[in-house]
């Protein structure tokens, strides 16, 4: 019988843990909005280190930071000769859903292992300060809106039916990073409108 599967990942965490492993995953402690349903099943979860890329475009009279594009790799924490090691194991990006044609494009993770790739949509957000640090992008709750199996037929991501992303640490706009007008302004007198900035983030997919 085959039962729905939780997708869990988290921007602090050090660990994505397979089920198979024998190693048990526990729900992260998240805000009651960002529960998943009954019905489904943890079975990975990794730690995301990457950016969140904003673009420099015009808005209203002047110009802002817009969000364009999370780039971030996964990893799976694993006890190795009486210490821990990491490895790669998902890569996180935004690319089109085969299954959503003329859509935007969506939220990706894609196994580093088997090359299968979930989509996600979200459905609830959250920015409670009794979980998410001040300086943090919000954590959020996605839906799986589409899934595709390796060309090998790998099936590691094919079943994933939510995300989690919660332990975020920075990754906010640049402004908000700085907290100083400098950053403002390297916007607003921008040369090149269509100029990107990354800022660093790391987040926790339980």
């Amino acid at each position: 019988m085959l039962r729905n599967r939780l997708l869990s990942i988290s921007a602090l965490a050090v660990t994505f843990v397979y089920a198979a492993n024998g190693q048990t995953i526990t729900a992260p402690n998240v805000p009651a909005n960002l529960r998943v349903p009954s019905g489904h099943t943890a079975f990975l979860k990794g730690t995301a280190v990457g950016t969140q890329n904003y673009i420099c475009l015009p808005s209203g009279s002047g110009l802002a930071w817009k969000f364009l594009a999370p780039q971030a790799t996964v990893f799976l924490t694993f006890r190795w000769f009486g210490g821990e090691a990491s490895q790669q194991i998902l890569t996180h990006f935004l690319s089109p859903n085969p299954q959503e044609a003329g859509t935007p494009a969506r939220a990706t993770w894609q196994s580093s292992v088997d090359t299968s790739a979930v989509w996600g949509k979200k459905i609830a957000e959250s920015s409670d300060p009794a979980y998410v640090a001040a300086d943090a992008i919000p954590w959020f709750l996605l839906q799986a809106v589409g899934t595709q199996r390796g060309p090998m037929g790998g099936t590691i991501l094919a079943r994933t039916t939510y995300v989690q992303r919660v332990n975020t640490s920075g990754g906010t706009t640049p402004e908000a990073a700085a907290r100083r007008p400098a950053s403002c302004s390297l916007c607003r007198t921008a040369q090149n409108t269509s100029s990107t900035r990354p800022t660093p983030r790391a987040s926790d997919f339980p």
